[in-house]
């Protein structure tokens, strides 16, 4: 269901051979790696994409932050339900939550995930710019 006043950036995630350890689940540090995948399709949906924030405008958006909570495991072939929501925005920062689901529904993952826009040049937190906090903003709660 879509939160009033925002939208979910939602997707699927397969759980591949190079994600698991030898017991065949996930290895933890994998699931940050999916975050930053999410991160970046949600970008290119919400016509951010990190192509033109780097070249285009010469900006990041690195993760400062993270909060993650593994609740249970997720198994090599199993297809996960991603869900990413926008929950706040500040003058350089972007709080998301992220959500990964079994197949049977039931969360394997939960994640706060703050992100700055960072000028390459002077390596700083810049303010996001109006055309870019609109985009943003539409996914927000």
């Amino acid at each position: 269901m879509t939160p009033p006043g925002g939208r979910e950036y939602r997707a699927e995630v397969l759980v591949r051979f190079a994600h698991c350890d030898p017991a065949g689940m996930v290895f933890y540090p994998r699931y940050l790696e999916m975050f930053n995948n999410l991160v970046e399709d949600w970008c290119r949906e919400a016509h951010l994409p990190f192509a033109e924030l780097l070249s285009g405008r010469g900006w990041s958006l690195p993760t400062v932050h993270l909060d993650v909570d593994f609740l249970a495991p997720s198994l090599m072939g199993e297809t996960l339900s991603a869900t990413l929501r926008v929950r706040s925005l500040g003058a350089s920062s972007i709080t998301l939550e992220i959500v990964l689901e079994g197949p049977d529904g039931a969360a394997r993952v939960r994640g706060g995930v703050v992100l700055v826009l960072m000028d390459l040049r002077s390596r700083s937190a810049v303010e996001i710019p109006d055309d870019l906090r609109q985009r943003i903003a539409a996914f927000l709660e």
